[in-house]
């Protein structure tokens, strides 16, 4: 497996990563998987050279950061890279978001929440330290916190050592200038795939100008571009 530095950092990154959004199972997923299963095709990407694993508290209402975490009590911690997120919450308020079976979403991205956040991600993966954190979703209002403060707290849990990176998931240009005008921005997070690709007019180079990894989600259109969709095929509901 191929591998890249992960800009000014000395982490490396395997070119490819695993995401756990379907791991952590739950009503966006038609209910839980085998945790067993799991938990093996999580150590079977490791085997296999793959030492990202993305997830975030998001996923299941933190479930795929517990399976995760139960994954990685089975690898050596230092050949692993562990990405989670911040800024969707259920526990707290925020500005509206996604509401998943019957339990709603916010996007908060305040600092107190972040640092309770991280808390809890910290307890639910079993790890003392995070490698990337990344902000999930961009603040929106009327739960709004401006970027500057975001950055702020994630500068001061880089320097206590509970995270050795930051990233901002669903970004524009103009988020990313703003990050960068208040720290470093190593990573962002984007879809993107043959079918989408407007990521290559602005974002791509913003990012490459800066030393920015971009890191994209959904390249195969959660199943699409495989083959296993037929023409015939009518989602449900």
């Amino acid at each position: 497996m191929k591998k890249i530095p992960l800009g000014t950092t000395d982490i490396t990154l395997s070119r490819m990563g695993l995401g756990t959004w379907a791991i952590g199972g739950g009503p966006a997923w038609n209910g839980d998987l085998d945790r067993q299963i799991c938990i093996d095709t999580i150590l079977e990407a490791h085997r296999c050279g793959i030492n990202l694993i993305d997830t975030a508290p998001g996923y299941n209402f933190g479930n795929s950061e517990v399976i995760v975490g139960q994954a990685l009590k089975k690898l050596p911690r230092e050949q692993v890279v562990v990405e989670t997120k911040c800024g969707i919450v259920w526990e707290r308020k925020g500005s509206l978001f996604n509401k998943v079976g019957d339990r709603q979403l916010y996007k908060n991205l305040s600092p107190e929440s972040i640092r309770e956040e991280v808390a809890a991600s910290l307890q639910r993966l079993g790890i003392d330290y995070i490698d990337i954190y990344m902000t999930h979703w961009q603040s929106v209002p009327p739960f709004f916190t401006p970027i500057a403060e975001t950055v702020a707290v994630l500068n001061e849990l880089k320097s206590e050592g509970k995270i050795r990176a930051i990233g901002a998931a669903n970004v524009d240009a103009d988020h990313i200038r703003e990050y960068l005008q208040y720290g470093e921005l190593d990573i962002i997070q984007a879809k993107y795939s043959i079918l989408d690709r407007a990521m290559e007019n602005e974002l791509l180079p913003l990012c490459r100008d800066n030393g920015i990894v971009v890191q994209v989600y959904s390249p195969l259109e959660q199943g699409l571009l495989t083959g296993t969709i037929t023409r015939d095929y009518v989602p449900g509901g």
